[in-house]
């Protein structure tokens, strides 16, 4: 058991990303990753809204209404589709990709 906890303790953040975007599943670095992201992008938007309203030109207050529109929308979806399937660990992604061994071959039906 500490063996596990040792696996997932030794990981960086940027290492757990890069395995979170190759494995199955979502875990928590990736998500933060992602929100942050999106965090980002949101005042990106709310500048080119601000400069768009500056401008006073209202196709181009339209066009940025409308990514920021598309941008609440894709980061809700994600949101809920994360609550109904849920964070995976780091550890089980690695070892869905067989990067650690497992410990008893004998009970994952496995032979040697």
């Amino acid at each position: 058991m500490e063996n596990k906890k040792s696996v997932g303790e030794g990981i960086s953040s940027a290492n757990a990303v890069l395995l979170g975007a190759l494995a199955p599943g979502v875990n928590g670095p990736t998500w933060n990753t992602l929100k942050s992201t999106f965090v980002m992008l949101g005042l990106c938007l709310a500048l080119m809204l601000g400069l768009a309203f500056s401008a006073s030109d209202s196709s181009l207050i339209l066009h940025v209404a409308f990514l920021v529109l598309i941008t609440v929308t894709l980061f809700l979806l994600l949101s809920w589709f994360l609550a109904q399937t849920g964070l995976v660990s780091v550890e089980h992604q690695m070892r869905e990709m067989d990067l650690v061994p497992n410990d008893c071959p004998e009970k994952s039906g496995k032979s040697k």
